[in-house]
Parts: structure tokens; sequence; C-alpha cells
């Protein structure tokens, strides 16, 4: 049985930032959300990290941003790094907003050490906390996997996921539209790490009707 997130991240730090930070295709996808929110948007970014490249980078566009992690260790990084967001810890898992809270929800990676089950039901509640025509960004490791012990960055983990086709279909059950997607291939910058693949989904929330 691998690590908790918490356990993970809290010792990561900010060697996860450096690691993935030559992971342009995520500042390539943020560039692309900003195109899409509107002055005064609000963005809920789930498993924030250390506030670097998301929030950070919607903070700078003017935005109002909040972001969770379960890690409390990467809220002390990012409260200190991006001190114009506002940060709280939290597991996405029990996590609870308003149902048309948010512009945006963006996701980065912090999907992939749930269940199966726990993905499904972050999906259909990250839909909900979406106002009508808002935008979900999310990135994953797409794979046709459950509950599998790897190693990540030197790491115990276990990991869950799906294809990027399965994905589609979840997304689109849950009332999002898929407006993009890719996959890139990625080396993070840390001695045990492995080459991956990085699946970039962009979807938008249904408006009633439409």
């Amino acid at each position: 049985m691998g690590l908790s997130a918490a356990e993970v991240f809290d010792e990561l730090g900010k060697d996860y930032e450096k690691a993935f930070a030559g992971l342009t295709a995520h500042r390539e996808e943020l560039e692309w959300l900003l195109n899409q929110l509107s002055a005064g948007a609000t963005v809920l970014d789930i498993g924030c990290g250390t506030g670097r490249p998301t929030a950070e980078v919607l903070v700078a566009a003017g935005f109002d941003v909040t972001g969770c992690d379960v890690s409390p260790g990467m809220i002390e990084i990012a409260r200190e790094q991006v001190p114009g967001a506002r940060f709280e810890v939290a597991d996405l898992r029990t996590l609870s907003y308003p149902a048309g809270s948010w512009s945006a929800v963006t996701a980065f990676f912090p999907l992939l050490q749930l269940t199966r089950a726990e993905i499904d039901a972050a999906l259909v509640k990250f839909a909900g906390w979406l106002a009508p025509g808002g935008v979900f960004l999310f990135a994953t490791v797409p794979a046709d996997v459950e509950s599998v012990d790897i190693e990540f960055m030197g790491k115990p983990v276990t990991v869950s996921s799906y294809s990027p086709e399965e994905f589609h279909r979840r997304l689109a059950d849950a009332g999002l539209e898929v407006l993009r997607q890719r996959v890139v291939e990625f080396l993070p910058d840390h001695p045990d790490a492995v080459p991956e693949h990085d699946l970039f989904i962009a979807a938008r929330k249904r408006v009633s009707g439409a």
C-alpha cells in the first residue's frame, strides 16, 4: 500500500515544483484558460501544491483564486509563494461548496491517488461547483488501472485512472462538454523519476437548454 497523498507531498515539497517546472503543457493550458475567463472570475485550484504555476499565473492575470491541497506542507509553501491567493488544507474527497460557486475549477494531477469510485464522485462534484458555462481544466496520467502500486519520485503510491475516452464519457455524464485535450510525454526533473504520459482535458459546463 502506498503512502497517502498528504504524506507524499509533505515530503516532496518544493522538489515537486522543481521536477515539474519543465512541463510546458501545463502553462500552455493555463494560458488557454485565461482567454476563457471574464474579468473577476473565481477559480478553485484543487491539488494546488506549491501554488506554482497554476495559482501564480491566475492571480497575475487578475483572477480571484482559492487553492486547496491535502498536504499542509504544500499549503505553507503556497501561502508564502503566492500571497495574492487564498490557500486551505482540504481533502478533495470531503470538500464541499454550493452549486455554481466557481467560474473555473482546475485540478492538475490530484485524481491519481484516488480510487476510481472517488474519481467518479470528484468529477460529478467539480461539475456541480461550476457556474453554467464554467470551465473544468484537469491533468492526470491516463491508464486503464485501479489501485495499482507504483513508485513516484522515489515514493510508494497507489494510483487509479482511466483512458482518455473513458474520461470523456464520465465528463459527459457529469454535464460537461470536452473542449480540448492532449497527451504529452514528460520526464520530471528528479533522479527517481521515469517518463510519463500526461493527459490534459478542458471541458465546459453545459448551459441549461443549450
